[in-house]
């Protein structure tokens, strides 16, 4: 890591919010992904729309890009953000066999938004989880990663 100093901890070893006041605005961007594992036949229940609490994708879709605007009230130290973009991704994986989940989210500010984009992926895994549980209870969520970042001190980050 070209910075591996922590920047939530000040000098005295103590939690605090980094005071981005003096950063410059610029274009930034964060994309993570994820998934959930399930047993084909749940992922049928999902594809035929046949999960007793309905639209398993589009509800959870919803619940990802709400929880992007929460993600201040959910991690402490974060800054809240004006986005300008969420984008959530559920795309079917028969070699899971489930969902995997994308998500993007963009701002022009003083701060990134990986957070946001974390919280989005694992939100909309959470809720794939809770419409289908009653088919499916051993459903596996994993593989919650950042994928790409862009703007910023720190510049651009690829996985």
């Amino acid at each position: 890591m070209a910075d591996s100093k922590l920047t939530h901890i000040d000098q005295a070893g103590e939690a605090h919010m980094v005071d981005v006041g003096d950063k410059a605005e610029t274009a930034r961007s964060a994309t993570a992904e994820g998934f959930v594992r399930m047993l084909p036949e749940t992922l049928a229940l999902i594809r035929e729309g046949n999960a007793k609490k309905g639209d398993v994708i589009g509800t959870a879709r919803l619940a990802g890009i709400m929880a992007a605007k929460k993600t201040s009230d959910l991690i402490p130290l974060c800054h809240p953000l004006m986005l300008t973009k969420v984008s959530v991704e559920i795309l079917e994986d028969d070699s899971l066999p489930g969902l995997r989940v994308t998500a993007t989210a963009k701002l022009t500010g003083r701060t990134g938004v990986e957070m946001e984009a974390l919280t989005v992926v694992s939100v909309t895994c959470l809720t794939i989880y809770d419409m289908a549980k009653a088919a499916d209870k051993a459903m596996e969520i994993g593989g919650i990663r950042l994928l790409e970042k862009t703007g910023g001190k720190s510049g651009h980050y690829k996985a």
